[in-house]
């Protein structure tokens, strides 16, 4: 049975199971992360959100990553074993060329906020983008984004010179930009594998979100954090319809679910990027590991890096980088003014980019 076969056949295991459910429609909605995960975190107020909106007509029941993890998720969104699922578009890039623009920007991201409204804005309105949600059966309800990226190693980076000859777990091809430009080496290997990679020496550290310190056990075998910002994980589609589910809604029903992801995109930004950052920091504390504030000529290095490949990579991709560029400094001046208040900011969101949603047409 190939992997596809594999999906429908529990799709249709849990649609059996959900025939015998009560009146009210329980959505099955999958975070890929387990409960410990900002992910899933978010996807718990996204189904409180659904059946508070929905005065109780609609509800969700999570399914853990032993169920679909993140990899699986494309599948199993098609097949309809979920309805609804985080989905990360550079998992994809064969698939989601355009919308994966963004990801090649990573290196702009200052503000985590500004960079999930951006990424949200951008998945919505880029007409490129839609088709190819369109086209893999998925419809994209906003995105979120990380805390700014900084180095965990295993010995001290407090200059540029210091970098030279390291072995650097990457994040995608940003980063490896970044390493290389300081004479350090990416080493393209998955983040649950950092862990035992930097515990046997294969790498030196990793360019990363101090949450990682906490979420992947870092902070038993790191020596040294560097407060260098690098840039932001951003592209995501924190809940992603499937097409065939959101078709079989009514216009009320989408506009309930749209209006649940517009606030619940929200708690994914402020957990990973504030809740656990500000855990993370108080964890250090209490260990031996230096957090380092690099030279200053070193910032001005890779502050001066980011800007160019950010021109470098808006001049390669074209329009469509532009219009995410201008969409980052739209939304970074708004969380300047409005500070960061998830509350206060989704309404920003809700007030200037979901109020023009025709959701009796969006995503169809």
């Amino acid at each position: 049975m190939n992997r596809i076969e594999k999906f429908a056949a529990l799709a249709a295991v849990v649609l059996m199971a959900a025939g015998t459910a009560a009146s009210a429609r329980e959505l099955r909605l999958a975070p890929g992360g387990p409960p410990a995960h900002p992910a899933y975190y978010m996807y718990e107020h996204f189904a409180e959100n659904i059946a508070e909106n929905s005065g109780g007509a609609m509800t969700g029941l999570i399914l853990g990553p032993e169920v679909v993890s993140l990899p699986q998720m494309k599948d199993a969104l098609q097949t309809g074993l979920v309805d609804a699922g985080n989905v990360l578009p550079l998992y994809f890039p064969a698939d989601m060329e355009v919308t994966g623009i963004a990801g090649d920007l990573a290196l702009i991201g200052r503000n985590p906020h500004a960079m999930a409204m951006a990424m949200t804005e951008y998945g919505m309105t880029c007409e490129p983008c839609q088709e190819e949600f369109k086209k893999l059966g998925m419809v994209f309800l906003g995105a979120g984004s990380s805390n700014v990226y900084n180095l965990i190693t295993t010995r001290p980076v407090r200059t540029a010179d210091d970098l030279k000859g390291m072995r650097l777990r990457t994040g995608g091809a940003p980063y490896s930009r970044w390493a290389e430009h300081f004479g350090a080496t990416p080493v393209n290997i998955g983040v649950g594998d950092t862990f035992e990679a930097m515990s046997q020496g294969t790498i030196d550290g990793t360019m990363a979100s101090t949450v990682d310190l906490l979420s992947f056990r870092l902070i038993d075998i790191a020596k040294d954090v560097t407060i260098v910002p690098i840039g932001t994980y951003h592209v995501t589609s924190n809940f992603t319809a499937g097409l065939n589910t959101w078709r079989s809604l009514s216009t009320k029903e989408r506009e309930e679910i749209g209006m649940a992801a517009a606030r619940a995109n929200f708690d994914l930004t402020d957990r990973w990027a504030f809740q656990l950052p500000s855990a993370a920091k108080e964890a250090l504390a209490k260990t031996d590991i230096e957090v380092i504030e690099p030279d200053p000529a070193f910032l001005e290095a890779s502050e001066a890096f980011a800007a160019q490949d950010v021109k470098d990579r808006t001049a390669l991709s074209g329009e469509e980088a532009v219009y995410f560029t201008e969409l980052v400094e739209k939304w970074t001046a708004v969380v300047d003014e409005v500070g960061n208040d998830p509350d206060a900011l989704a309404k920003r969101m809700i007030d200037d980019v979901w109020s023009k949603i025709d959701f009796s047409t969006y995503g169809m």
